[in-house]
């Protein structure tokens, strides 16, 4: 297991890239470790702040050896119990996350357990970034202080058209809308982030970040794609 300050140190800064594989098949097992691998050598060879969100059960397997931070891709609003299925933040902090994904558009939460959620994590003291699809509820979220708010219209994601190009107007907003009630509270931007011009744009409009999938897990050569979107920095 991993010191309190051997986690600190591999909590993430900004400006940042973070990666969430999902579920796919590119993305699972041995393929989630590889393209960690490939994360933590260019965060080495460049300074660059990366940190990768992975399936539960691949937490170990890539927290162990790298040294990137490992995320988990979902937590619910639970204390140890009898919950059976769910996904206990106890459980992904032990199995080597240094963070965790909250309300992600393919796992919404109501607003009450994403403040029970953010709570926890607070409590373990796991980084959190808590995905939002709206102004209305970037600014809901903020309000629970959260380390990082995600903006990513749910239409958007997984395709070609980055959200800089296709509603740039939502992510200056919230960011605007987020450091406005908190300003600590640090925005990233996602869906449809393919390359280093959409991190630029990204970080033109306010934003400390991004968060994004398929741009990377489906590229066939990963490592170039994740150097374009370093270049974007």
């Amino acid at each position: 297991m991993l010191t309190y300050i051997e986690e600190m140190i591999k909590l993430l800064k900004t400006p940042t890239i973070v990666l969430n594989v999902k579920t796919y098949s590119e993305a699972t097992g041995k393929e989630a470790f590889d393209i960690a691998a490939i994360m933590s050598k260019v965060s080495r060879e460049t300074g660059t702040s990366m940190a990768i969100a992975v399936q539960a059960t691949d937490i170990t397997l890539c927290a162990e050896k790298l040294d990137i931070p490992v995320y988990a891709e979902h937590i619910d609003p639970i204390k140890p119990g009898s919950h059976t299925g769910w996904t206990l933040p106890e459980a992904v902090k032990s199995a080597g996350a240094v963070g965790t994904l909250i309300n992600h558009s393919e796992h919404r939460l109501i607003l009450a357990d994403i403040d029970v959620c953010i709570t926890r994590a607070k409590e373990l003291k796991l980084d959190h970034i808590v995905c939002s699809n709206n102004v209305a509820t970037s600014k809901a979220i903020a309000a629970f202080s959260p380390d990082f708010i995600a903006v990513e219209p749910p239409e958007l994601i997984g395709g070609d058209i980055s959200v800089t190009t296709a509603d740039p107007g939502i992510v200056s907003s919230s960011v605007e809308a987020v450091k406005n009630i908190d300003n600590n509270v640090k925005v990233l931007c996602g869906a449809g982030v393919k390359n280093g011009r959409d991190v630029t744009k990204s970080i033109e409009l306010g934003a400390e970040g991004v968060l994004l999938a398929s741009g990377i897990v489906k590229a066939k050569d990963k490592e170039s794609v994740i150097r374009d979107l370093v270049s974007g920095l």
